[in-house]
């Protein structure tokens, strides 16, 4: 039994490894809704915040509390009113939301004090600060309706949060904020996490909702395993919202959506909406390549780009696993440090998965592409393709004419993007000489225009 938990620890412990070297010393503002809290969610939230802070992530909590306050204004007598997405704030409503607050924030900070043996709190020391880092500015009045006490953030005091995170202390934000003469302001918890974020230049925005998470592309046949987009590019999530309707419920696919387009559009790396309802989310989604809600990205942030003598150690774990099962012909190690520059890389969240190398032979006015490998983690996400638009362009800037694959296994990848089988004598003769017979790999061509 022991060597069963053994073969299966020890590689997935390897495979997030990267992932907490990525993260250590980054800034993740984490908004939980209210909804978690109703429905139980926040003892195991608070483990797993508890154990991502361990591993030197900075964490900004906020949390939300629409059921809560909704339930204290029920219980008073009064219906909560809405518009344009927020609560309108009357007198009752602010001292419901006070109350719900308090309640809220005394709730954290006991489930965060928690030590108890053998859970994943044991041992740890989590120290939880809140403040008046929020400074506040009322609504108004829109399209005619007062907002009374609902506010907007007018500044977010990022010298204030950043020191206190600095000190190893994880800060814990209500959505209320207050004017310089000391008014009290009922804000939304998705526009302060928003704004802390973009305020911090953070490096995640991370909403923990009741929704699953956001599908914009065609609908997949029915019996799909994942029934939301894991990865939304930022230009695609603007053209999503400009032809939706404004978003007024969480529900409402834009609801979310809107805040994480603002976000990355400020300067936060990647946002993600993520579904309460399925047990360690935030660790799936943070330590696991493929997570488990939806992140929106900026596509800038994804390095396609040269290698370099720092990638060596990347490329080589990436390639080796292909090598071992005859994919890929085995090149010496010291082959590939020393052609290090012919490769191109992809990089994406700190992580190589995918390259390709180009060996130009300029007196045939070709090149060989060899060694073009895509993580299993990331096939069917365009990696492979946008390195073979790599190659051939850096083939175009040397003058090459065409570039040539030698393949046994993935033939017909290559076919659908332009390649045509050629005859072995076709290649150039240095080419030819170290051919393995033994391989039979298949000579494909494509040429450059």
């Amino acid at each position: 039994m022991s060597t069963v938990f053994n073969f299966t620890f020890v590689p997935w412990f390897r495979s997030v490894a990267p992932y907490i070297h990525m993260h250590r010393g980054k800034t993740f503002v984490v908004a939980i809704a209210g909804e978690a809290i109703e429905a139980g969610k926040l003892p195991s939230l608070v483990q797993d915040l508890a154990l991502i802070q361990s591993m030197g992530v900075k964490v900004v909590l906020v949390h939300g509390f629409r059921p809560q306050v909704n339930e204290q204004l029920l219980a008073k007598g009064h219906t909560p009113k809405y518009s344009h997405g927020m609560r309108i704030t009357d007198s009752v409503a602010l001292d419901c939301a006070q109350e719900a607050a308090g309640q809220l924030r005394y709730e954290i900070e006991a489930a965060f004090s928690q030590g108890l043996p053998n859970t994943p709190m044991a041992g740890a020391t989590v120290r939880v600060i809140s403040g008046n880092f929020i400074t506040a500015k009322p609504v108004g009045i829109l399209d005619g309706v007062d907002f009374q006490h609902s506010g907007l953030v007018r500044k977010v005091d990022v010298a204030g949060i950043v020191q206190t995170l600095n000190l190893g202390s994880m800060v814990l934000l209500s959505p209320f904020g207050f004017s310089p003469t000391g008014e009290a302001f009922n804000l939304t918890m998705e526009e302060v996490a928003t704004s802390v974020a973009t305020a911090l230049h953070a490096d995640k925005l991370i909403f923990v909702t009741e929704v699953p998470g956001v599908r914009i592309k065609p609908t997949e046949p029915a019996g799909e395993d994942n029934p939301i987009d894991t990865e939304i590019p930022l230009e695609e999530a603007q053209q999503l919202l400009a032809r939706l309707p404004m978003a007024t419920q969480p529900s409402d696919i834009g609801f979310y959506l809107q805040h994480c387009v603002k976000a990355c559009k400020s300067g936060v790396e990647r946002s993600h909406i993520l579904p309460f309802n399925v047990d360690g989310v935030l660790l799936l989604e943070i330590y696991v390549h493929d997570g488990i809600g939806t992140m929106v990205v900026d596509e800038r942030l994804e390095s396609l780009r040269e290698a370099t003598s720092d990638d060596l150690g990347g490329v080589l774990q990436l390639i080796e696993p292909f090598e071992n099962d005859g994919t890929l012909v085995r090149r010496e190690r010291t082959e590939i440090e020393r052609d290090i520059g012919e490769y191109t890389v992809i990089e994406h969240d700190g992580v190589i998965f995918g390259c390709a190398a180009l060996y130009p032979y300029p007196e045939n006015h070709t090149g060989e592409m060899a060694a073009l490998t895509v993580s299993p983690h990331s096939q069917g996400q365009g990696d492979g393709e946008k390195i073979l638009r790599r190659i051939e362009q850096r083939a175009r800037a040397k003058g090459l004419k065409s570039i040539f694959v030698l393949t046994t296994r993935t033939m017909h990848w290559f076919l659908k993007r332009g390649f045509i089988q050629a005859p072995i004598d076709w290649l150039p003769e240095a080419r030819q000489r170290k051919y393995n017979l033994d391989r039979k790999s298949v000579v494909l061509v494509k040429k450059l225009t």
